[in-house]
Formats: structure tokens, sequence, C-alpha cells
């Protein structure tokens, strides 16, 4: 899975981004094209515990990749130039994080108009419209003399999709609000569009606004009943707990600033479940290890996504799921007590199951 962070300048998302891949890229910077790019363990305790019980010799979680792009600015899309180019590096991630500030600092000059978190998610949001819009306009006009003046009325039914977005964009309605069906979805599959991804905005709020976020609970509301989390951090207080070593120090920090769980470890966690993903687990000593499949895989496409080989071969998965393994205590205790279940082709795989394939080549 690969998301794509943006925001307006100097809203701390590359500060966000260093402590998510625990890399040290210079912040601030918003005159280059060039994208940072990170890749990041998906937090899984299911992980650590199976790794503990099978003493494997590696040890392997899930990933997401994070794209880290300069800031977009009012007006970017329509001047062309540098934000067109910013924009075509997201165009390839499956899901956006939109990192909005609302923290104040003596050492960053507070935007024109000062904070304003609605305003500037309504900025990029209108920024990724008119992207959009520019691609649907373009496509429209071909589309029309292909079927006036060339007669190919097999692309009519496209051209009427880009009317609909058309008109929806130019309401700022993003392409993800429209309901598509599965043959429009299908037509849509190569154009990428910014609007039609998924989406995860981040409040990148300031140390004394972490444990109580109601003024923006307005914002949060709004967004969450489109369907868009909302997640609530400090980029600035993630990186200061990212320096500690210890455990108990982190465990000190976060307790004297009132929180239970790291802000990046849930936006890390919603990132990966953003596009509807589960993990599924194989264990042994050689490895343990988390596998990335969509939600409602069957069990031969999940053996695919270990090896093709697998898939091609496939005669039976052996099946446990992770809160029953621990209750048997191990593979050997479950299998005593029938509790490893034999599944066929079309078994649907469930999140934190531990499959083992069998298969012949």
């Amino acid at each position: 899975m690969k998301a794509g962070i943006i925001g307006l300048p100097q809203c701390g998302k590359t500060t966000l981004f260093n402590v998510l891949t625990q890399r040290h890229v210079q912040t601030g910077y918003s005159g280059g094209t060039e994208p940072n790019i990170g890749v990041v363990k998906v937090p899984d305790e299911r992980v650590d515990v199976l790794s503990r019980m099978f003493e494997p010799k590696k040890t392997t979680y899930a990933t997401v990749e994070y794209v880290d792009v300069a800031g977009l600015s009012k007006g970017s899309v329509q001047s062309g130039g540098l934000g067109t180019q910013v924009l075509t590096h997201i165009r390839n991630v499956d899901a956006i994080i939109h990192v909005v500030r609302t923290f104040t600092s003596q050492h960053i000059p507070l935007p024109e108009g000062g904070i304003d978190p609605a305003r500037d998610i309504e900025i990029l949001n209108l920024e990724l419209i008119l992207s959009d819009l520019g691609i649907v306009e373009k496509r429209i006009e071909r589309l029309q003399v292909d079927i006036q003046k060339k007669g190919e009325k097999s692309k009519e039914q496209e051209l009427h999709l880009m009317e609909r977005l058309q008109e929806a964009l130019e309401q700022e309605t993003p392409i993800r609000a429209i309901e598509l069906n599965d043959d429009e979805k299908h037509l849509l599959r190569g154009y990428q569009f910014l609007t039609q991804k998924p989406m995860l905005i981040v409040l990148n709020v300031g140390e004394n606004e972490i444990q109580d976020v109601s003024a923006y609970q307005s914002v949060i509301d709004q967004y969450e009943t489109q369907g868009i989390p909302v997640v609530p951090l400090s980029a600035e207080i993630e990186s200061e707990i990212a320096q500690l070593d210890d455990k108990d120090d982190v465990a000190a920090f976060m307790q004297d600033i009132g929180i239970t769980e790291l802000g990046l470890t849930r936006l890390i966690r919603i990132s990966y479940s953003l596009l509807g993903l589960i993990s599924f687990f194989t264990v042994g000593k050689d490895e343990v290890r988390a596998w990335t499949i969509p939600q409602a895989t069957k069990a031969v496409q999940a053996a695919g996504a270990i090896h093709s080989d697998l898939e091609r071969g496939f005669i039976r998965a052996e099946v446990i799921h992770y809160e029953e393994l621990l209750k048997q205590g191990s593979l050997a205790n479950a299998k005593q007590h029938g509790a490893l279940r034999v599944e066929g082709k079309e078994y649907i795989v469930q999140d934190g199951e531990i499959l083992h394939v069998r298969f012949n080549v």
C-alpha cells in the first residue's frame, strides 16, 4: 500500500513523514518537486506475540509506503508548473493523507488569515478538484472528436460518465462522493483521479491541544460523516517521543501529557485499513510474517500473495484464527483438539487468521 502526504506549506507534514519513517529529511522544503519516500512497518501486536511464540529467524510486518510531496498553495493547479508536477507524484498512491495545521509556534510564522483548519482543508480539496477537472475536460474534448468525427459510438458511455464527473467537480463535489456502478469504476481505473482516492485528514495540533480537540469538533464531524477519518496528533510531540530509547521513558512521557496511544500508531493503522485491507499470517521457525490482502479475498488468492506457485498448485489451506491459537497455546495443541480447520479455494480469509497452504506444482 502507498499513501501520499499532502498539505499547505508549513503544516508540519514533513515532520510527520520523518517520525513515521524514522528519516531526517529537511523540513520546510517547498521549492523542489521530487518527493520523499519511506516504508513503514504496520504496528501489530499479533505479530509480536506470534514471534515470541515461534521464535523465528525472521519476523516480517505488513508495510505502508509513504510519499511526502512539496507543499501546495492556493492556485497551484491553475498556475500550472510546480503544483501540477507535485500532484503528479501522488496520482499513483492508493490513499491521501492531508495534514492540516492547528498548532502555533514561535519559529514558524502563522499562515495568512491565522489558524483555520476548515479553510485550509477546503483550499487543498479545491486544488485536487481542479486537477481532476482539468483531466476530465481534456478527455471530454477527445471523446467528442472520436465520436463525432470518427464515429466511435462505443465511447459514448465513457463520454456520459465524464460529463457527470465534470458537472460534479464544477460543483466542488469529489469523485469519491459520486455513486458509480462497477462498469463506471472500471472505465475510470486508469485515470488515477485524486478526488476518487480514499482520504484521511491529520490535524497537526499543538502540545496544549493534545488532550482536548473540542475546538475542532465541527471539522472532525463534517469530514467523518463523509467517510473521511480525522486523526488529531502533534507531529512535534511524536517527534520528541521517537527520540526516547527507553520504553519506560516513553510511557512516562505519554502519561505526563495524558495520552494512552501514540497518534502515529493510530495513523498507520487507519492508513492500512483505509483501503479495506486486512492481514493474515504465516508462522514457523524460519519466519513469522504478516501478509496484506483486500477484504473478501479467497484462500487461493491469499496463497498467491505468498507465491504464485502456491496459487497455481493450491490444494487446501489449514486455518486457525490468532485468538484461537492463543487459547490452544500451540499449533500442536490446536491440531490435537481439532481447532485447525481445512478450507478450500473459495474460503474467504478473515483478518487475523493463520494459514498454512498445501499445494502441488
